[in-house]
């Protein structure tokens, strides 16, 4: 097993589950995550908008663990495994970087909102392309 995709299936199963929590507990945990006060009020308000974003976030995210998880080698191998994981890394890879450019003008974000979350994905797309490299042989 591959340690390093172990891991990035951990981290994105975790971050799927903060998305999930966000949901459950509302208003507050948008707030906390960084959300955005947009999302904040209107799940404030009952609308179901923010819960169907996250939701499609939180999806996203589990199937990513899931992959990850499949490559390390703790399950048969997904369909389009390579593919996959080079989308998902480059995804991660570019949220991170770009996350930067938006410190300076946050649009309705906190600069540590974007500081913060681009240095997350930045690390989860450097452990996913380290487990990558690792195992290319064997995808």
């Amino acid at each position: 097993m591959n340690v390093f995709l172990l891991i990035a299936g951990g981290l994105s199963a975790c971050a799927a589950l903060l998305h999930l929590a966000c949901i459950y507990f509302g208003a507050p945990w948008y707030r906390m995550l960084g959300a955005g006060e947009q999302m904040a009020r209107l799940a404030e308000q009952g609308s179901h908008q923010p819960a169907l974003i996250t939701s499609v976030i939180f999806v996203v995210l589990a199937i990513w663990s899931v992959y990850a998880f499949s490559a390390a080698g703790l399950f048969i191998k997904l369909p389009l495994l390579r593919l996959a994981l080079i989308l998902i890394t480059f995804i991660y890879l570019a949220r991170g970087i770009a996350g930067f450019f938006f410190i300076s003008s946050p649009i309705g974000r906190s600069p540590e909102f974007w500081l913060w979350s681009s240095l997350i994905c930045l690390v989860f797309g450097l452990v996913h392309l380290i487990g990558i490299k690792q195992t290319w042989a064997t995808l």
